[in-house]
């Protein structure tokens, strides 16, 4: 099992690339290094940027060593320098480098920010701009890169070097680069999610049903499919103790053996026997059947822990050969923390195998339908359930049901781009803005027990 703390770098895919690169200026930046001084001993090509309340406003400074920003006496001081571009083409990606040395900033990630607005006319295409991504921090040095495509009607771009609540640090900004690349290929990926609920079965039926379903989203050419909470269960009559065993065991065997015929990746809800416990478990298989990890439910409803089952304690994420997962159980819906812990650790995509519900709304109340398009919406990821009560869905980061089995019974699945990044009408794009703008230092009675 491989567990990631932080996504891989992704890029808006886009039109155009090395064809019009050849003939465009390598960096678009006047002054990259800040050496040329301007007026008031800023950079030349470059205008500095400060709050409305100009007593919340840093430093800034040309020094021999770049760019210095800083506010040793106001924690929460904010400002920064940008410039505007010219020469840019619509459709065109953009390579942005952007170096720079941070001291004793206690959140590189959160005060440390570099942001690219596509313009036309001078006017931002999109308020918000877009995060490049970063920072990497090594050794005090922190490097930006990210690679993004020009809107069809951007004729500019305005570039911001912004520091945020520095809390007593600095930040050196040393060079930024802004130029034509190749447009970086799209990161496709066929997901799939299971509606079935057997009916006065065995542990042993419930397991070929499901080693079916397997079969036929390799058929469909899925690289990963969602099965539902407990498949031995379901149906049967029989208690979560009864149907336990180990993991891996005689069903990921099965289950596997499946995987490995179709060649995608399996998620699927089994009751794990681990010496004197039992967990809610629910297990990754890979391409070819083997367990590539699992995930233990956390958030335990009544029916459960009155039968002995135990909680897990860990929010792993896993890697695979498409992107980087993570998987929750039924209840844990009910909670904010999984989605948003899985989210900061670098999951792209959610699969949920749940008993039920994603019920639609019913008596004003939100049902579970829309609660599953809140998470996703809230965290920026795929949420893909498969469920016994209500729809087994795929879910897009802005909470829109791309694929719904809608009472059917099969396999149902979409195709879907973990490069792409979408961007709400006025905050941006959630899954860059998102874990800069939290406040974890606030968060200590989530954590406190009574």
């Amino acid at each position: 099992m491989l567990l990631l703390g932080v996504a891989a770098a992704v890029v808006l895919a886009g039109a155009c690339g090395a064809a019009q690169a050849a003939d465009m200026p390598k960096n678009l930046v006047l002054n990259p290094d800040f050496a040329s001084a301007g007026e008031g001993g800023l950079p030349a090509h470059w205008a500095p940027w400060t709050p409305v309340w100009t007593r919340a406003s840093v430093t800034v400074r040309r020094t021999p060593g770049g760019l210095a920003v800083e506010a040793p006496t106001e924690p929460y001081a904010v400002g920064g320098i940008e410039q505007q571009l010219a020469g840019i083409r619509g459709g065109q990606a953009y390579a942005i480098q952007v170096d720079a040395e941070t001291r004793a900033i206690p959140s590189p990630e959160q005060s440390v920010l570099v942001r690219l607005t596509w313009t036309k006319g001078k006017e931002p295409v999109h308020p918000a701009g877009m995060y490049v991504r970063g920072p990497k921090v090594a050794g005090g040095t922190a490097k930006f890169e990210d690679v993004l495509v020009a809107p069809a009607q951007a004729d500019g771009a305005a570039l911001s070097l912004e520091v945020k609540w520095p809390q007593g640090g600095a930040v050196l900004w040393k060079r930024a680069s802004v130029g034509p690349t190749a447009s970086p290929a799209p990161r496709k990926v066929k997901v799939g999610t299971v509606y079935l609920r057997p009916k006065d079965s065995t542990p042993e039926k419930n397991l070929g049903l499901w080693a079916a379903k397997v079969q036929e989203a390799g058929k469909l050419g899925l690289d990963i499919v969602c099965l539902s909470e407990s498949i031995t269960l379901i149906g049967t009559g029989r208690t979560m103790p009864q149907v336990a065993e180990p993991i891996p065991g005689p069903s990921t065997e099965r289950l596997g053996a499946a995987a490995r015929a179709g060649r995608l990746w399996v998620v699927a809800g089994l009751t794990e026997r681990d010496g004197d416990r039992l967990y809610n478990t629910a297990v990754l298989l890979d391409r070819e059947g083997r367990l590539a990890g699992k995930y233990r439910k956390i958030h335990l409803p009544r029916e459960e822990w009155r039968q002995g089952i135990t909680p897990g304690r860990e929010y792993p994420v896993f890697k695979t050969d498409f992107g980087t997962i993570a998987i929750q159980i039924c209840y844990d819906w009910f909670f904010p923390e999984p989605e948003a812990i899985f989210a900061l650790r670098g999951a792209e995509i959610l699969l949920a195998p749940t008993w039920g519900d994603t019920m639609a709304d019913s008596g004003a109340r939100a049902g579970g339908e829309t609660v599953f398009r809140v998470r996703a919406r809230d965290n920026g990821i795929y949420l893909v359930p498969s469920v016994y009560d209500g729809q087994s869905m795929i879910i897009d980061p802005m909470g829109r049901i791309l694929a719904s089995n809608k009472g059917r019974q099969g396999v149902f699945w979409a195709e879907i781009d973990l490069a792409d990044r979408e961007c709400l009408p006025w905050v941006g794009h959630w899954r860059s803005i998102g874990p800069r703008d939290r406040m974890p230092g606030t968060y200590g009675p989530l954590t406190e027990t009574k």
